[in-house]
């Protein structure tokens, strides 16, 4: 079995737009979503071996806001996560080391919420449904696969676990 976090980047800054898009900051509001999300996944246990990050502002704030309440797992800042498309999101899960039963990775839209319309199989109707309405800041897929190798992950062969938006928190 083989567990797959997906998180999109909280919400990002626009008050200064002479910042660079891979330099934006994290908004206010998006500091307070990926708390409430890090604090959702230590509730529920969800526990990753191993982070893949992008590097763009945004995501590594993300992640430092999550990291010390998911027990600091082991991090990799990869620039080819920098608005990646699917076809590399899937080959990179296929890549991935098989000593990690469980990853997040922390990217960016649309990718992440193509990749992960892309591997829903099967889960929870009501969760299935808000995914494929939308796949906004900080919200968090957790994708079940019954494999034994990363590389066997294909698409529609992952059970939708939970899909939780901040506004879900509420």
């Amino acid at each position: 079995m083989r567990t797959l976090y997906l998180l999109r980047h909280a919400k990002s800054s626009w008050i200064d737009p002479s910042v660079e898009d891979y330099e934006r900051p994290l908004a206010p509001r998006g500091r307070r979503a990926a708390a409430r999300i890090a604090d959702y996944m230590h509730r529920h246990g969800f526990r990753p071996d191993l982070v893949l990050c992008s590097p763009a502002r945004r995501a590594r704030e993300t992640w430092a806001l999550m990291a010390e309440r998911l027990d600091e797992p082991s991090v990799r800042y990869l620039k080819t996560l920098y608005l990646a498309p699917p076809s590399r999101l899937a080959t990179m899960v296929a890549r991935l080391p098989p000593a990690a039963g469980s990853v997040l990775i922390v990217g960016h839209n649309p990718g992440m919420e193509a990749f992960a319309s892309r591997l829903a199989g099967g889960g929870a109707p009501a969760h299935l449904k808000r995914l494929h309405a939308k796949f906004p800041t900080a919200a968090l897929a957790v994708f079940r696969f019954d494999v034994a190798a990363w590389r066997s992950v294909e698409a529609a062969s992952g059970r939708l676990a939970d899909f939780v938006r901040p506004n879900d928190l509420d």
